[in-house]
């Protein structure tokens, strides 16, 4: 008897370990898969939000089909898009039959999907000395009010000292973003099944133009911001501490690597350049750290081939009419031609302007 019931408890055992082993066969299985699955990625190249998710792609050397939304044209807005996200922002993000619509979502997804060896991890584990470090720089960050700051710099750029928008791109998105609401209200009643997700939009966009046309709230905003700024000035100047010898490898804001968190501020940065913020926040003397870091991001190669060249939002500011005919009415051959030299030229003129600027910034 005693035998028979240690081959049966034998028995059992193999049959559970079979079981086991068919089902780390069957996730390793679907896990090769979903990573072999097409990752596609809507954006909008000056925005912010998907500029994080672009640079954390490169980051981690993931292969990705990018498809341009482009928010001067209102393709955000478009019936297609809504569909796709019925809050009608980008990023957006499909891998297989996975949509996801938020960039810190995205950014998680991406963290928790990739985790090969041959994937650099910008998260660290879980445990880690380095974890609560990354994810706390990672919430400040992200936690920062950065379509107020673009909005209310673009709307009031007196209070910017070297701004990279000059006053007719400013102009021309001031007119864009008040005739908004009316297209949203035009978009709802020409698609019913999209009503509420237009209603829904066209409330959050007059909410956010209240605010981020009030000069006290904006400048309430950039004053907190000093003291975010001065956070990370200290932990740049601990990583600093710690390697204190000449020629050893600089550490980026958490340790020697390159985190989910210095995706965060490379692009915060950055954005603030652009916005004509940084020789409040850094510059002259002030956060040395801060602007030894960014002159490090700039020359980061994924950063250069990401966001090395976004300064061309002078162009879709200001010409977005153009752009709309050229791609909603097929022209003739002439006019084609007319149009092509229209915008060549004005690429021409607003690059020499741009180079103009960041050679005087």
């Amino acid at each position: 008897m005693a035998t028979g019931g240690s081959n049966e408890a034998q028995d059992e055992k193999e049959m559970l370990l079979k079981k086991d082993e068919g089902q780390e066969k069957q996730e390793l299985t679907e896990s090769t898969k979903k990573k072999e699955c097409k990752l596609v990625l809507y954006h909008w190249t000056q925005s912010f939000s998907s500029q994080k998710v672009r640079l954390a792609i490169a980051e981690k050397g993931l292969k990705c089909e990018e498809y341009d939304v482009s928010l001067p044209l209102s393709e955000h807005n478009e019936p297609w898009f809504m569909r796709l996200n019925p809050t009608g922002e980008v990023p957006v993000l499909v891998h297989d039959d996975q949509i996801i619509c938020e960039s810190t979502q995205i950014l998680d997804y991406l963290e928790q999907t990739f985790q090969d060896e041959n994937t650099p991890r910008l998260i660290p584990e879980l445990g880690s000395t380095y974890y609560h470090r990354v994810q706390h720089y990672r919430e400040l960050l992200d936690s920062l009010p950065m379509d107020a700051y673009t909005h209310g710099c673009i709307l009031h750029p007196e209070i910017t000292v070297d701004s990279h928008i000059p006053a007719y791109a400013t102009s021309r998105i001031q007119s864009q973003i008040g005739s908004m609401e009316s297209e949203l209200k035009k978009l709802a009643e020409d698609n019913p099944e999209l009503k509420d997700a237009y209603i829904a939009k066209q409330r959050r966009l007059k909410t956010k133009l209240f605010d981020h046309d009030n000069v006290k709230f904006l400048k309430k905003i950039l004053d907190e911001l000093e003291n975010v700024m001065d956070q990370v000035e200290t932990e740049l100047q601990r990583r600093a501490e710690e390697t204190p010898e000449e020629g050893s490898q600089q550490a980026w804001l958490c340790g020697d690597f390159f985190s989910m968190a210095d995706v965060s501020l490379a692009v915060t940065l950055h954005r603030l350049k652009f916005l004509g913020l940084s020789r409040r926040y850094w510059g002259n003397g002030t956060r040395v750290n801060l602007e030894t870091y960014y002159e490090r991001v700039l020359n980061r190669p994924t950063f250069r081939r990401v966001l090395g060249h976004v300064n061309n939002i002078l162009i879709s500011a200001v010409l977005p009419t153009a752009f709309r005919v050229a791609k909603k009415r097929a022209p003739t051959f002439i006019g084609t031609t007319v149009l092509i030299g229209l915008l060549g030229g004005a690429t021409y003129f607003a690059f020499h302007y741009i180079k103009k600027r960041l050679l005087l910034s």
